[in-house]
């Protein structure tokens, strides 16, 4: 019998303490994997139907075949399996700030991991993303320049609730102009948010992009017996 309780891995980052961990659910019985950075719960296995959602609503709007997506955050990897999912993705580009996440995912340690190493149309990038975003090469260090049918990005709470303040920029009117030139015409940028739509963020993704959207996507929340919800954010670019 496994434990009930165990610390797969711990790191010391400059951002915060890193840890890995799994337990069982005294409800379920099933394992449960957690991400905690400093103070802060990343990411949960318990709470994944946002993180799939954001998958697939970006790919929704998408038609034809052979799509190239750039998916921003990697977690326990739920959004970038979900991408994986559609045979009409061709490549997948995972950009993570933390080289320890993808190393757990590398090393098996995260469940996702070995279906996401295995898959010949997807690779990680150990990088800063916004970083990347904004700067002049992209978000692809082996073909800068390169552009996208779809960026999808999971990394903040939401874009008032950042782990980094000096990820503001990337959610202001500038920075958001500066994810057009990652997607080809027409292409699909897809954002997720813990918080409720936001209006006025939701104006100014419309300053940018075309057909914009906050989807709301509810799930059960075990812990607290009630419904939860998350903002799938979706805009489409010019063009």
């Amino acid at each position: 019998m496994s434990a009930r309780f165990e610390e797969l891995d711990w790191r010391p980052t400059p951002l915060g303490e890193l840890v890995l961990r799994r337990r069982i659910d005294p409800v379920s019985g099933k394992d449960v994997h957690e991400i905690k950075l400093g103070d802060e719960f990343l990411m949960s296995s318990m709470f994944t139907v946002s993180e799939v959602a954001l998958g697939r609503l970006a790919l929704a709007r998408l038609g034809g075949s052979e799509l190239d997506v750039a998916v921003g955050g990697l977690g326990l990897g739920f959004t970038a399996r979900t991408v994986l999912e559609s045979d009409a993705v061709r490549s997948l580009v995972v950009v993570d700030a933390l080289g320890e996440v993808i190393e757990w995912h590398e090393r098996g340690l995260i469940p996702a991991g070995a279906e996401l190493t295995a898959d010949p149309r997807c690779r990680f990038v150990h990088g800063d993303f916004f970083a990347l975003a904004l700067g002049d090469d992209g978000v692809d260090p082996q073909r800068p320049g390169r552009r996208f049918d779809a960026v999808v990005v999971d990394i903040d709470h939401s874009p008032r609730h950042l782990l980094n303040p000096g990820n503001a920029v990337f959610y202001e009117p500038g920075g958001l102009a500066r994810v057009t030139g990652l997607l080809h015409p027409g292409g699909v940028f897809a954002l997720w948010s813990n918080d409720p739509p936001d209006a006025e963020f939701t104006a100014v993704l419309s300053t940018v992009f075309d057909d914009v959207a906050a989807e709301v996507v509810t799930f059960d929340n075990p812990l607290q017996q009630r419904d939860a919800t998350a903002t799938v954010y979706l805009g489409t670019n010019p063009g």
